[in-house]
């Protein structure tokens, strides 16, 4: 790449490698998230049909210090998953973080490879079976090159798992960013810019929108790394839910999910059935949409992507045979502290938002260990009298409201 603000962007991330993290406190903590969680990727791209023994192939194209690239990596030697996960950057200093982050865990399923996602096509590297870039499309000059890289080495049946940028949660963020363009030039070196940033940070009007930003915290608990990427990376563009729809589209993708998909449902916020009568004609892009504008607080956008000429997998919610798990929950813990009005409250930075629950949630949930299937949870159940159709129909409905906020998945078959 040669365009200048390339040329800034690499010595960004080689002062400030992003986002800022010290290889010794692996010992303490596993970062998890999404995308790229193993029961999602199993979940939201294999619709839980792919066997837990075939070998998973997956890359981090730009993985930064390996946030990531660990926890899947980690994930999978947790659950003696065969496989190999392969992180790309073009950050050397990026690169001595992850790789020591490794070393602290001693994961071997791993490969470093320096250089560009731009470069993918032709680079001998891949097929991948999954695919997670975040953070990096909204950096690139050309996000849908960029897009079309990572489809290049996708393998049949794959799928890739997103984040980039969204406008709303991210007011105050551009207004400042034009500011340190004035007081801070990009011509300037890093450490330099960086001064001028917290200087104007400390001293910025309370009027400053992003003053009022609860939801944004990098430039407040990121220190450098995460101020300099936040209020002074010399690109950085935000998408909107068209938009972005938009640019999965045009690289050949369709979405499978959006994460979580609750809070792309407008019906979650909007009990006026007036309202609802007018959200139930809308497409699934404009429902997402709408979602987006009414609750104002998204500042980035997850999702998981398939190729868009292959089908749908049918995740097999009435198969006996198949089996629940919970993404970072305990079953028993959960289901003993529902609440007894048949709802459970769930906020998304700051928005709070009540899901209703079947009669059973409680019953259900408090059997839902990763082992038992759903016939062997029916069966014991009705050995406490509760006829098979009743679990059947509660399932159905629990599902609704617990798959929708990514916590009730199915796993991967043995």
């Amino acid at each position: 790449m040669s365009d200048l603000p390339d040329r800034h962007l690499a010595a960004q991330y080689e002062a400030f490698p992003y986002p800022a993290r010290d290889p010794r406190e692996e010992a303490k903590r596993l970062i998890i998230g999404s995308p790229s969680h193993l029961r999602e990727i199993d979940h939201w791209i294999f619709g839980s049909r792919r066997p837990a023994s075939t070998p998973l192939r997956a890359l981090f194209a730009g993985g930064g210090t390996g946030d990531g690239t660990l926890m899947l990596a980690q994930q999978m030697a947790w659950a003696g998953r065969p496989g190999e996960v392969t992180w790309l950057d073009r950050s050397a200093a990026a690169h001595r973080i992850a790789e020591a982050r490794a070393a602290t865990r001693k994961l071997g399923n791993i490969r470093f490879e320096a250089g560009s996602l731009l470069d993918l096509p032709g680079s001998g590297l891949g097929p991948f079976d999954y695919i997670d870039c975040c953070g990096v499309l909204h950096h690139l000059p050309d996000p849908l090159a960029g897009l079309r890289a990572l489809t290049s080495v996708l393998a049949p049946g794959g799928g890739i798992g997103l984040m980039v940028y969204a406008p709303h949660g991210r007011t105050g963020v551009y207004m400042l960013q034009d500011a340190l363009r004035l007081l801070a030039p990009e011509a300037e070196s890093p450490p330099a810019r960086i001064d001028i940033a917290r200087r104007l940070w400390r001293q910025v009007p309370e009027t400053a929108w992003l003053k009022r930003n609860p939801w944004l915290t990098d430039h407040l608990s990121g220190g450098d790394a995460g101020l300099y990427d936040l209020l002074l990376n010399p690109r950085d563009r935000a998408y909107t839910v068209p938009d972005l729809a938009a640019l999965v589209a045009e690289a050949g993708l369709r979405i499978a999910c959006w994460v979580e998909p609750v809070r792309y449902d407008p019906d979650a916020y909007l009990p006026d059935p007036r309202l609802r009568a007018r959200t139930a004609g809308m497409t699934p892009i404009e429902r997402a949409a709408l979602a987006e504008a009414i609750t104002g607080n998204m500042g980035i956008h997850i999702l998981y992507c398939r190729r868009a000429e292959e089908p749908e997998p049918e995740r097999p919610w009435e198969d006996p045979e198949a089996v629940p798990t919970l993404r970072e929950m305990d079953g028993a813990a959960l289901a003993k502290g529902l609440p007894r009005d048949g709802t459970l409250p769930v906020t998304f930075d700051g928005l709070r938002v009540n899901l209703p629950l079947p009669r059973l949630a409680g019953a259900i949930l408090q059997r839902v260990d990763g082992r038992r299937s759903l016939g062997a949870i029916a069966d014991e159940l009705a050995a406490n009298g509760i006829a098979r159709e009743v679990f059947w129909r509660d399932l159905a409905a629990l599902r609704q409201s617990m798959e929708a906020m990514n916590r009730l998945l199915l796993a991967a078959p043995a």
